[in-house]
């Protein structure tokens, strides 16, 4: 009966080593799981990292090229304020000189604004860029001269369609 508590004993023995291996191989199994996983989603998080520094570095680009035109544009219309400004010192003072300066059989003020303009289409697209400049809501507008920029608008306009009429 000795020889059958022993056997018994070693039998449990080797159970509960059994039982205890099988746990611990359990245990690395899960933890390779878990190192595959990791290591997944470590190639995960770094390619969405090169991938957002690349959507980063193009949005930094397409702003940098957005900025530059922006100022293009900003230094344009300050140069064609200019521009304007000149032009309309150069008539006042024309003006000055001369006691009535007819325009198509009108006096206006804001003519000096459509010098050149010889068609409806380019009447429109000068009017268009002067309210651009002049608009009272710009930071650099002005009402005075928008709605001298309006009568000769109007006048020529009118001229223009009569014109277009008489053809």
């Amino acid at each position: 009966m000795r020889q059958a508590e022993e056997t018994s004993e070693l039998i449990q023995e080797q159970a509960a080593e059994e039982l205890q291996t099988n746990t611990l191989m359990e245990k690395q199994r899960r933890l390779e799981e878990e190192r595959r996983d990791f290591e997944r989603e470590k190639k995960e998080f770094y390619f969405r990292k090169r991938m957002e520094e690349r959507h980063l570095g193009e949005e930094k680009r397409l702003f940098q090229l957005k900025w530059k035109v922006l100022e293009g544009e900003l230094l344009k219309l300050a140069k064609e304020k200019q521009d304007m400004e000149a032009e309309k010192e150069r008539y006042d003072r024309r003006r000055e000189y001369c006691n009535s300066y007819t325009f198509s059989g009108s006096t206006g003020e804001g003519e000096m604004f459509f010098s050149g303009v010889n068609n409806e289409l380019t009447l429109k697209k000068r009017y268009k860029d002067l309210l651009k400049i002049y608009h009272p809501d710009n930071l650099s507008g002005d009402t005075r001269t928008l709605q001298m920029i309006n009568k000769a608008y109007e006048i020529l306009k009118k001229q223009f369609s009569a014109q277009a009429v008489a053809k």
